[in-house]
């Protein structure tokens, strides 16, 4: 079973102790990962209502943003992709690093491909300079096995970052 935002069992958005450990291993694993095992590349995001797709791979394992924006101008943001020093866990982080964002969001998806989600999350605010993440509201967007995308009618447009932790297959052998 996935742990998410809206996957925790009794429908609290509060993180169980099992969600806030999990994260803590697994950024502690990347940490502490080789060059060959994370890597983070940027990339423009392109205001225009047109669907614009951006990707990282590392080794069998890929992260893939889509979205559709409007207003403004592009906007430099970052991927990083990482693999845990055991194979087990790949992250997939999708952000502004100047924080928030000032394009409005028609549309987004993040998929990991060769991992089943853990834990996902994603932001109308990214911790900048002081500020705090800003998470979007539950009911915003939806965390399945491989995706987190948003909810049509829900998604209020306000997108500065992703957050995605899978299990690789690995594990499951």
């Amino acid at each position: 079973m996935a742990f998410g935002h809206n996957m925790n069992p009794g429908g609290s958005s509060a993180f169980s102790v099992y969600q806030k450990l999990l994260v803590l291993i697994s950024l502690l694993a990347f940490v502490g990962a080789s060059s060959d095992s994370a890597k983070t590349v940027e990339f423009n995001v392109k205001p225009g209502g047109v669907v614009h797709t951006f990707s990282e791979k590392l080794k069998e394992y890929e992260c893939v943003f889509t979205y559709a924006s409007q207003g403004g101008t592009n906007e430099q943001w970052q991927m990083s992709v990482g693999l845990s020093d055991d194979d087990k866990l790949f992250s997939c982080s999708v952000w502004r690093p100047q924080g928030k964002s000032y394009l409005f969001f028609t549309q987004f998806k993040a998929e990991i491909k060769g991992a089943k989600i853990e834990y996902a999350s994603a932001y109308s605010q990214a911790a900048v300079g002081g500020q705090k993440d800003v998470a979007l509201k539950n009911e915003e967007y939806t965390v399945g096995d491989s995706t987190v995308t948003h909810n049509d009618g829900k998604f209020h447009a306000e997108l500065s970052k992703l957050t995605i932790i899978g299990r690789t297959r690995h594990d499951e052998l």
